[in-house]
């Protein structure tokens, strides 16, 4: 049996939660508007994932803040909790596949 999962296999609320984790890491200052050009998601979506999604699985998000507005800054993933950052990485693809997400991670980060 092959280690790669089946797309029809993946739950779709988990792939959203673990393909946010991975941008915050991956793309340079990850903010709200960032990451919804990455995904085409809506800002509630997003912000949902990250509030509410994120923290069930014991993923630590935290948001710094720079400039005088309070929504100045980015999010920086100081724990994936439960989720397996290799095991997101290597199944990123059937992960997008499952969302119908195409990345274009031109401003990542390695």
């Amino acid at each position: 049996m092959s280690s790669t999962p089946v797309a029809s296999q993946l739950n779709p609320t988990i792939c959203r939660r673990m393909l946010i984790a991975y941008l915050i890491e991956h793309i340079s200052r990850p903010n709200n508007p960032a990451l919804e050009e990455a995904t085409g998601w809506p800002r509630r979506t997003v912000q949902d994932i990250i509030a509410k999604g994120l923290p069930g699985h014991g993923t630590i998000v935290e948001f710094i803040q720079e400039g005088v507005r309070h929504n100045d800054g980015y999010y920086l993933l100081r724990d994936w909790g439960s989720f397996d950052r290799d095991w997101v990485k290597v199944n990123l693809p059937t992960i997008c596949k499952v969302l119908d997400v195409k990345l274009d991670l031109s401003g990542a980060v390695s």
